[in-house]
């Protein structure tokens, strides 16, 4: 878990995003259908907290994460942002040029391959020079020193910004790919698998380091990654999504000893027991994933689930608080969800 003390203010409000690619076909490629890579995710991040989100393969947390650092633009729904903590919140995707420009530095991203974030024919120092030099660092000589300070703040020395990239590790690499997302001084970091291509071993040294930045700087991120233990070691909130949508959302504690959601506890059931003679019960999904191009109807889930009904066939669960702890949402039709939505708190949405 964190180690951030409370955690009040929403830096980050995710309103009904959809992300839908077009499917288009013949001479004259005229679009047949749409890919609902994401489909109406509402979440929040506060100021200084870990945002967990986990999920299989092509269940649209990448997506999700490029849609926060408009890499992608989403289809419909908002991205309200708190640039001050005494401001109001602006929705990213409505900036003019100038306010889009100033909110680039705000938020950065870390990618899951360490080796094609990087170029291989720059140095690192001209690696961190251009975007330092695009956001006002003016003077070459303090963009410099500003290289050798990250660099330093990952661990690694200074004098590596002469160096290119085919002469690190892949652990170095990584360390220096978010040494470069923190070189114009962001709020929030959307961390994309950032140790998945690692050694196991070097998977906690980036984790500790990730965490240390977080505590001295007063970083935000949302952690996206398919490994469960990474992310409970990681994350204050874990949302769990499956085929666009977010099925639960609880605390990183709540949710991996008192889930909800059948695909939450088929996904927990695949963490080993890290001791001799002990195994957990695995719950295997049988089938493959529907296509986020044709989604059953009902629930999305209830082609795979083992304990579905026959309500889950036919209408779509919402994502609701649960009765005894509005902070715990769910959507599921077994789960004792508060029925109406007037009841939810507005602070649980």
């Amino acid at each position: 878990m964190s180690n951030q003390s409370n955690h009040t203010e929403i830096l980050l409000d995710i309103k009904n995003i959809k992300k839908y690619y077009p499917i288009q076909a013949g001479l004259f490629r005229r679009t047949i259908g749409h890919v609902k890579a994401v489909d109406d995710v509402s979440l929040y991040v506060k100021r200084g907290e870990t945002l967990g989100l986990v999920g299989e393969s092509g269940c649209g947390k990448t997506t999700l994460g490029k849609c926060i650092v408009r890499l992608h633009r989403p289809t419909e729904g908002e991205l309200r942002y708190r640039f001050d903590e005494d401001g109001e919140y602006k929705d990213l995707l409505s900036l003019d040029k100038k306010e889009s420009f100033n909110a680039r530095k705000k938020i950065q991203m870390v990618f899951q391959d360490p080796y094609s974030s990087l170029n291989p024919i720059k140095n690192i120092l001209t690696a961190f020079d251009e975007p330092l030099r695009i956001h006002g660092w003016t003077n070459a000589n303090e963009r410099k020193e500003r290289v050798a300070e990250l660099l330093e703040s990952v661990n690694l020395h200074a004098d590596y910004m002469y160096r290119y990239p085919n002469e690190f590790s892949g652990g170095q690499r990584q360390r220096i790919c978010i040494a470069r997302a923190m070189c114009v001084n962001p709020d929030l970091i959307v961390c994309d698998e950032p140790v998945s291509a690692l050694d196991v071993s070097i998977q906690a040294q980036v984790l500790n380091l990730m965490k240390d930045l977080q505590k001295e700087h007063g970083l935000t991120y949302v952690f996206i990654a398919h490994d469960l233990s990474v992310v409970e070691y990681m994350s204050d909130r874990i949302a769990v999504m499956y085929l666009g949508k977010v099925v639960e959302l609880a605390s990183a504690k709540k949710l991996y000893y008192h889930f909800e959601h059948p695909y939450t506890e088929a996904l927990l059931s695949a963490i080993p027991i890290p001791k001799i003679g002990e195994k957990r019960q695995r719950i295997i999904l049988e089938g493959d994933v529907p296509s986020p191009a044709n989604p059953p109807a009902g629930c999305r889930f209830h082609t795979r689930c083992h304990k579905v009904m026959d309500i889950c066939r036919v209408k779509s669960p919402e994502l609701r608080p649960m009765k005894n702890d509005p902070d715990h949402l769910v959507a599921c039709h077994l789960a004792d969800t508060v029925e109406d939505i007037a009841e939810i708190p507005a602070d649980a949405v």
